[in-house]
């Protein structure tokens, strides 16, 4: 993981200078059911998407608050991925995705029956986004609409 002043200059000063919004709460839930009983479903910022699938904008001022449904039946070597953060080196990512999106080794849980299942879909997001109104009030309700419908215990988050 890159430190602070691995950053350039520039990306250094707009880190410095950015109006980060503190909250107090934390919108969580603890799980009440042991995890082989629990369906999970995979949220990411990696900036994931399938063939097919319209890909992030990566020059949407205040960034892409948009998000992709992913088919856990997907291979994953098959996903394509679009981030408009100049600070994320998806290089590994691209050898490995799970660093990222770690859908192979949540199969595995559920082969050992250490879950209950995996949902039949999962939620791709792009990071770096700088404008997140519409995230907050829009998109990520609309998800955990989703999810609420699929009757998902737990979201598993693998933020970028």
């Amino acid at each position: 993981m890159a430190s602070f002043n691995d950053l350039g200059f520039l990306d250094r000063h707009l880190i410095r200078l950015y109006p980060f919004k503190k909250y107090n709460t934390s919108p969580n839930s603890p799980l009440n059911k042991p995890l082989d009983q629990t369906r999970i479903a995979l949220i990411t910022t990696g900036g994931f998407y399938m063939d097919g699938q319209q890909p992030f904008n990566i020059k949407k001022l205040g960034g892409d608050c948009s998000f992709r449904e992913i088919a856990n039946s997907i291979n994953i070597q098959d996903l394509l991925i679009q981030h408009s953060s100049s600070v994320y080196d998806p290089s590994d990512t691209k050898t490995d995705v799970n660093l990222v999106f770690p859908l192979v080794r949540f199969r595995e849980l559920e082969d050992k029956g250490i879950i209950k299942s995996l949902n039949h879909r999962h939620f791709s997001f792009m990071g770096s986004i700088s404008r997140p109104k519409q995230l907050i009030n829009h998109t990520a309700p609309q998800v955990a609409k989703l999810l609420i419908d699929d009757k998902v215990d737990v979201a598993f988050l693998t933020p970028v």
